[in-house]
């Protein structure tokens, strides 16, 4: 057994499988990006698809969708965006202070709940000193006097602000926002979550 193996690691053959592997591997990763991309609208920095979890979906586009939103529902059910950028296109990171402003009536229609979700850029929640890792309808939000709400996304507590504050690494992060029972607005792409603005 020991020759054969032996003889067969120093074949041609093996390094041929072995490559042809890797390049099958690239290609796939390659054609499933491009996948991603065609079925994915992005507005204010906002990523979005309602393309996900649909009955009829071929095989590169439910490959595509597991690889961006693992375990995704309907867009009927719940629709996503998700942005690791400001409204200027820099990458959001905890060395800076970021306002997320929805003005008055422009929460993310939905006949159930929202939520706005922080992570590492890799998916993680972020440990911070309060323990919150999302906020949502369902958070007891502050608006301001003209109905709007303003969510704040930084290291340290905004002062007086605490209640809308969804605490961020020292790093860079990602942001999720999550419509659950969407609105006829976001089903027919017509709501535009607004843009992370960078705090003067």
């Amino acid at each position: 057994m020991t020759n054969i193996l032996t003889m067969l690691a120093g074949s041609h053959v093996v390094q041929g499988i072995i490559v042809g592997a890797v390049l099958a591997f690239l290609t796939a990763n390659i054609i499933m990006n491009a996948v991603v991309k065609a079925m994915t609208t992005t507005v204010n920095g906002w990523s979005t698809t309602l393309k996900c979890g649909q009955p009829g979906n071929g095989i590169l586009l439910r490959a595509a969708c597991a690889k961006v939103l693992p375990a995704v529902n309907v867009a009927q059910e719940a629709a996503y965006w998700t942005t690791t950028v400001d409204s200027a296109g820099r990458r959001l990171s905890g060395q800076r202070d970021y306002v997320l402003h929805f003005p008055a009536g422009q929460l993310p229609p939905n006949e159930a709940f929202w939520s706005l979700t922080m992570t590492d850029v890799v998916g993680y929640m972020v440990s911070n000193p309060i323990d919150r890792s999302s906020v949502g309808s369902r958070s007891g939000l502050v608006q301001g006097a003209d109905g709007s709400i303003d969510i704040y996304l930084q290291r340290t507590a905004p002062s007086g602000h605490e209640s809308n504050w969804l605490p961020a690494p020292a790093g860079y992060f990602k942001l999720m926002l999550r419509a659950y029972l969407p609105g006829r607005a976001v089903l027919d792409g017509e709501y535009h979550v607004p843009p992370v603005m960078k705090v003067p």
